[in-house]
């Protein structure tokens, strides 16, 4: 029965693949302010990498060809060799659909910036603010797909509210040790969060610091980090 996880895997996958793009943070500084009374502001500025999932679907499909025990399951069909002239205007398609993702990100609100520079990767300048009615994530855009957050400010409650940055953390992009994407040993970043609210949990090693009635946690967040960055916060009831 093993023998069919990894084709079931890929064969689930690949709608993701052909229709959504994974983006992931690079060289980064983010801050969260969130008050007492629910405003907040959220900012991000620096680089966000866009992960190769074609790439990796690519190479896992190539390699189904395995028997269980490791090795290559024969095969009468000669080696076909890479085309060149194929790759390069598939590489210029990326580039031109990226360049397209540039434009219609600057458009959305937050965004003062968007720059791409090619090779997958973006610089981006963000900064919005607003009042926690409501959950809020980072980044979702339907238009360009960016289909999974980095950061969640989730309500609990009606005056509790929960903050987590997956994307600032090691991403697990594997299923069932299938790879599925490239990127995110780029992950290289500050999180700091800003908060006059009760802190009822958090999960930054050093506790913070306290200045001006403000209470200040810093993530210091690359490759190698485990636990994404956490806090509960208690608010202003609805």
């Amino acid at each position: 029965m093993n023998r069919w996880v990894k084709p079931l895997a890929a064969v689930l996958l690949l709608p993701l693949v052909l229709t959504a793009c994974l983006f992931l943070p690079g060289k980064f500084e983010s801050t969260l302010t969130i008050h007492a009374d629910r405003s907040f502001t959220f900012a991000y500025k620096g680089e966000v990498v866009a992960a190769d999932l074609e790439g990796a679907m690519g190479k896992t499909l190539s390699g189904m060809g395995e028997s269980k025990d490791g090795g290559s399951e024969e095969s009468n069909e000669p080696e076909e060799k890479p085309d060149p002239k194929k790759a390069a205007e598939e590489k210029a398609k990326k580039e031109a659909e990226y360049r397209e993702v540039a434009v219609q990100l600057a458009k959305e609100a937050g965004y003062r910036s968007v720059e791409y520079r090619g090779e997958g990767l973006f610089y981006v300048d963000y900064e919005i603010s607003g009042v926690l009615t409501h959950n809020f994530v980072y980044p979702f855009d339907m238009d360009t797909q960016m289909i999974f957050p980095w950061l969640a400010i989730e309500l609990r409650g009606k005056d509790v509210v929960r903050v987590k940055a997956p994307g600032f953390a090691k991403q697990d992009n594997s299923v069932n040790g299938m790879p599925m994407a490239s990127g995110e040993d780029k992950l290289d970043g500050t999180f700091t969060l800003v908060t006059d609210a009760e802190v009822v949990s958090q999960n930054e090693e050093s506790g913070g610091t306290a200045a001006g009635g403000m209470r200040t946690f810093k993530w210091r967040v690359n490759a190698r980090t485990d636990d994404p960055p956490m806090a509960v916060l208690k608010v202003k009831g609805l």
